[in-house]
């Protein structure tokens, strides 16, 4: 199986992990009633942790569907090469990274590190992209 496939299969790993993080720190703060119930409620500001774990969750759903749509365009175009499992693996790499950064509250790093990630995106659609020119 190409890595780019596997790196995709990770990719949902991860987005799982932002899920869970983000709902242990909400359900920390706000209680298991809170998570059980219709969260109708009106709800406090939520601490620091809260909203950093949901906004990163927030940033990784942003970008984790254009990741997907590149490599399954890739693999059906048949244009995996060594450039796009770089991408790929650049592209995991920097969101496994990002997360912990974004939780502590890194504001400089975590950037740089986000476009990282951005790089490794291009490097996904680049193939794709150069067929059009």
């Amino acid at each position: 199986m190409p890595i780019e496939l596997i790196i995709l299969a990770w990719g949902c790993v991860l987005a799982l992990v932002h899920v869970f993080a983000a709902g242990r720190a909400k359900t920390e703060q706000y209680g298991t009633g809170w998570n059980v119930g219709a969260r109708d409620e009106v709800l406090p500001e939520p601490r620091p942790l809260v909203g950093r774990l949901t906004r990163a969750q927030a940033n990784y759903f942003e970008t984790f569907p254009i990741v997907a749509i590149a490599i399954l365009i890739d693999a059906q175009a048949g244009l995996f090469d060594r450039w796009t499992a770089i991408g790929a693996m650049v592209w995991l790499g920097a969101r496994i990274v990002y997360l912990p950064l974004y939780a502590a509250g890194v504001p400089v790093v975590r950037t740089i590190v986000f476009g990282i990630s951005m790089a490794g995106l291009l490097m996904l659609l680049w193939p794709v992209l150069q067929q059009t020119f």
